[in-house]
């Protein structure tokens, strides 16, 4: 029987082996990524030894040994922590192990089939009319903005026809090989398919038990997005359906109105007080963010994290971790953009960086992390920006002035009656992906899949063409993402639980900072050790409940409004504490690409300062 002392030893190894082929991995990830580098034969083979790490049979089976061992052994501190951290092993292996050598040979052809796609996408240009009524190569952020906030409808459908056009792309350009790999390989391990695959392994539910959730909340909001889509044809005519001009009719003016108040320059600020304010702390985490468009650059925001965060030993290892939005500051849209991608993706980092656990294994997002657990962090996060008290603290003009009441009416009015309908924007994806999994590889032809996706627009959003094609979304390429992305609805079901319990227990969000230690005492600190219902059932004393959010979905822009107007007053007579945390302890790297814009090294505002004097130089048509 081996002593506690090699099974210590063993374990570090096993922390220290992962941290390396990781970091390796995530370092090529970011750099190509963010085009700072085209080696995409390294990152392919990084990846891949990664992968080979995480799906190993033999370290299965050494974690299951130790975990045996261990139970053998007379509980005490040491050996308990020994056990809980094999034990992590054990459930890292189990989600990712692919246990036959025919399953080995089609991750690796998968991971070459990816690659090759990813190198192609980044040379692929769309082209679009901007505000100033040029052509411009555009990403998927400035095209999507572009058809929320442009006056010029000829422009607007410049930017779908451009989304419409990547959507032949990637069936021109090896996707639909991707989807019959990744169906071979769920198969070789007894999958029906690479749907019922993934979610298995991100939120180890069935198919049919998440359908039973999606139905359900489907059913609930159906009338819902009817309705608001009905009202919207009747104000504007029957063209305001069209994809083109649903974003712009619903919400457009609005937008434009808003922008002085949430310039690009001013995003970074905000995004460190407000977190600042709300008691969330980084235990010292290295962050690095990119925020702004350039040619190459991965047309998507997301986090990352090169180094997990955990105890080694008695020792604190702090995270790692990059952030990145693909903003363009000039363009009427972009601060708000911004300011969501900061709140987002920084949610992300504040969780990753909280995980307080023996092992990186609980603080990495990949399976058995569960999507819908992370994603609960960085959406609770970006939550904060509809309330109407945040919006009259934080969202200010170039001369101090707070947003007035009118516009944040005038929003709501704009917004509520679409809320189901936003919703369902990230349901469709879940029913369009199980039906594309479920084609036999002789129908996954273009034609056929995009006449698939043009069906499940019309029966769940009520329109004929998304104003984001469903083939258009990034997510859909990324073995990682693909098949996931029902976590987002799921995240926010428990997003709006969760606001619900904090609002009746803590009477206010905006600026509490009671609600960054709460969240990193129950949704935090345990990683995935423990299950996403149990970290709602830590804080909220109730199990997963999807009618916090249905309901939100369902009620009036009456409704919100009064709700918006008691915020307001509350806040306005609220004693605010008197002080809170000094920094978000961690160290800031604002970069874009290899360029280093500013850090904090001389502290956060002298950061934002040189940000801000960056955005000012580089584009000078810029909201001040």
């Amino acid at each position: 029987m081996p002593t506690l002392d090699q099974l210590r030893r063993e374990f570090d190894a096993l922390n220290h082996d992962y941290l390396a082929v990781h970091k390796a991995k995530e370092d090529l990830f970011w750099d190509t990524y963010m085009a700072v580098s085209d080696d995409d034969a390294a990152f392919a083979r990084a990846e891949a030894a990664f992968k080979d790490f995480i799906s190993s049979p033999e370290k299965l089976a050494e974690a299951k040994d130790a975990v045996a061992k261990l139970r053998a052994l007379p509980a005490g501190a040491e050996r308990d922590a020994l056990l809980h951290g094999f034990a992590g092993w054990q459930a890292l292996f189990e989600s990712n192990i692919i246990e036959n050598d025919e399953a080995r040979a089609l991750m690796s052809g998968l991971i070459a089939l990816e690659s090759q796609l990813f190198a192609k996408r980044r040379d692929y240009k769309m082209r679009h009319i901007n505000e100033r009524g040029e052509r411009e190569t555009a990403s998927l952020s400035i095209l999507s903005t572009n058809m929320a906030a442009n006056p010029n409808e000829a422009a607007r459908k410049s930017s779908h026809d451009a989304l419409l056009g990547l959507e032949r792309w990637v069936l021109d350009n090896g996707f639909l090989d991707i989807v019959k790999q990744r169906n071979r390989f769920a198969r070789s391990l007894g999958h029906a398919d690479y749907f019922a695959y993934k979610v298995k392994k991100n939120e180890a539910m069935t198919v049919a038990q998440l359908f039973a959730i999606l139905d359900d909340f489907e059913a609930r909001t159906r009338d819902a997005n009817v309705r608001a889509l009905d009202e919207l044809k009747a104000r504007h005519g029957a063209d305001a359906l069209l994809p083109h001009n649903l974003r712009f009719y619903a919400s457009g003016d609005v937008t434009r109105q808003m922008d002085p108040y949430l310039p690009f320059a001013k995003a970074v600020e905000r995004w460190v007080s407000s977190f600042r304010r709300l008691g969330i702390q980084y235990r010292g985490a290295t962050m690095q963010l990119d925020l702004v468009e350039r040619e190459g650059k991965y047309q998507n925001g997301f986090c990352h994290g090169p180094i997990p965060s955990f105890f080694d030993g008695d020792a604190w290892v702090a995270g790692q971790i990059n952030f990145t939005a693909d903003a363009k500051p000039d363009q009427v849209g972009s601060g708000a953009r911004a300011i969501n991608t900061l709140f987002h993706e920084g949610g992300h980092a504040a969780h990753f960086a909280n995980v307080t656990q023996n092992s990186p294994c609980f603080s990495q997002e990949f399976a058995p992390t569960s999507m819908a657990y992370a994603e609960t962090q960085s959406m609770f996060c970006d939550s904060l920006l509809d309330d109407a008290d945040w919006l009259k603290r934080y969202a200010r003009n170039a001369a101090g002035e707070a947003i007035p009441d009118a516009l944040i009416r005038a929003r709501i009015e704009a917004t509520q009656p679409l809320a189901a309908y936003a919703e369902r924007s990230i349901a469709v994806v879940a029913y369009f992906e199980r039906a594309l999994y479920a084609l036999a590889d002789d129908e996954l032809t273009p034609g056929r899949v995009l006449e698939l996706a043009r069906a499940c627009e019309q029966r769940i959003l009520g329109v004929a063409v998304s104003p984001r094609p469903l083939l258009a979304i990034p997510h859909l390429l990324n073995q990682e993402s693909a098949a996931a992305y029902h976590g987002y609805l799921l995240a926010n079901m428990a997003v709006y639980q969760t606001r619900a319990y904090l609002k009746k227990t803590l009477g206010y969000l905006t600026d509490n900072p009671a609600v960054g230690p709460l969240l990193a005492e129950h949704y935090w600190r345990p990683g995935n050790s423990v299950s996403h219902n149990d970290t709602l059932q830590s804080l909220t004393g109730e199990p997963f409940n999807a009618r916090y959010l249905a309901d939100a979905c369902k009620r009036s822009a009456d409704e919100a409004w009064a709700e918006a107007q008691r915020q307001i007053a509350e806040a306005a007579a609220r004693d605010y504490p008197a002080s809170y945390p000094d920094t978000l302890d961690a160290r800031i790297r604002l970069v874009h690409g290899a360029e280093l814009i500013a850090d904090n090294a001389d502290g956060d505002a002298a950061m934002c300062r040189r940000f801000e004097a960056w955005v000012a130089a580089r584009y000078p048509d810029s909201a001040a």
